[in-house]
């Protein structure tokens, strides 16, 4: 379906859009009497994106509107396909313009090693290279005012809290699923969530150098949900951890704050947030920043290393086919 609003309408890609967070992100701006919002819900899985974008649309204030386009961000085939659909509608005046692309679809394989069907580390190759490619593809249909959003982690830095920290590698070696000497001794387990908060540093790495190339009144800023109980990010891990995180973490969300404070949301709250960082006005100048929720704060030390982000730029470049795009 396309049946968006015509006038002042603005158009809001959100990738994984067809549950948890990105599902949130969606329902809140449609909620929302701001708009008019045409949201589109670009996921692998055809049918759930459908249902998603009924059920979105159903349920959306007067004036706003959802649609479902396929994406599969483990395919560069499939990513610049909807690039080129997307871009044609758009130059066509079928969508309005693009306001904001909100890059939140993400994995974490636990101890499954798997592979993208270019052969990449699916941590690595989607959370972060998936990406790359899709915004890259979009630049020439990104203009003043647009905004691109990416998905992090508060897992990009373990901080005073502990737990575990990224394994950055050359970006090439990270793509054939090596990590740094940090992960020397993980096993399968460990190394999944190792590769996890790693793919996560490097979408800060993305933001702050994609940042630094976009015309002005074009933006990019880094968010960090915190941690959600009630997504499906964790499916690929043990099924004990997954019972857990489905059905007993959830009853003690109120224990989990009070040990954790401003960590744990639903999947509601940090959609509003992720919604509020692509949509809110006051935010038109803001870029090269890195929210957690609604809060502007510093990233990690790490992540601000500026020649690592401009040899992940240049190596993702390389990676994923498109160096001969604008933006190098």
């Amino acid at each position: 379906m396309s049946n968006h609003p015509k006038g002042n309408a603005r158009t809001v890609v959100i990738t994984g859009g067809n549950s948890g967070l990105g599902y949130a992100c969606a329902q809140a701006l449609l909620g929302s009497a701001d708009g008019p919002w045409h949201v589109v819900i670009a996921s692998r899985d055809a049918a759930r994106s459908r249902a998603a974008a009924d059920a979105l649309a159903a349920g959306a204030a007067a004036g706003n509107s959802a649609e479902a386009m396929v994406l599969d961000l483990g395919s560069l085939d499939s990513i610049r396909s909807f690039a080129a659909e997307l871009t044609d509608r758009l130059g066509s005046g079928a969508l309005p313009h693009l306001h904001a692309l909100v890059c939140n679809a993400g994995v974490q394989m636990g101890a499954t090693d798997a592979r993208t069907a270019d052969g990449f580390e699916a941590t690595f190759g989607i959370n972060h290279l998936g990406h790359f490619a899709l915004v890259h593809a979009l630049l020439p249909v990104l203009e003043a005012p647009s905004r691109v959003v990416v998905v992090s982690s508060g897992t990009h830095d373990p901080g005073p809290k502990g737990g575990r920290a990224p394994a950055w590698n050359d970006p090439h070696a990270l793509a054939r699923g090596e990590l740094g000497p940090a992960a020397a001794k993980d096993n399968a387990l460990l190394r999944g969530q190792r590769r996890y908060c790693t793919s996560k540093l490097a979408n800060i790495y993305f933001t702050y150098a994609l940042a630094r190339r976009l015309p002005e009144g074009v933006t990019a800023n880094a968010f960090d949900p915190g941690i959600m109980l009630d997504t499906a990010l964790g499916r690929s891990m043990p099924a004990p951890v997954r019972f857990a995180f489905k059905y007993i973490a959830p009853r003690f969300i109120w224990l989990l704050r009070r040990m954790m404070k401003d960590s744990v949301h639903t999947s509601q709250e940090s959609g509003r947030a992720l919604a509020w960082l692509a949509a809110a006005p006051e935010l038109a100048g803001t870029t090269a920043r890195y929210f957690d929720g609604r809060r502007d704060i510093p990233s990690s030390d790490e992540s601000n290393d500026t020649a690592r982000a401009e040899q992940l730029w240049k190596d993702s470049l390389i990676l994923t086919g498109a160096g001969h795009q604008p933006l190098t």
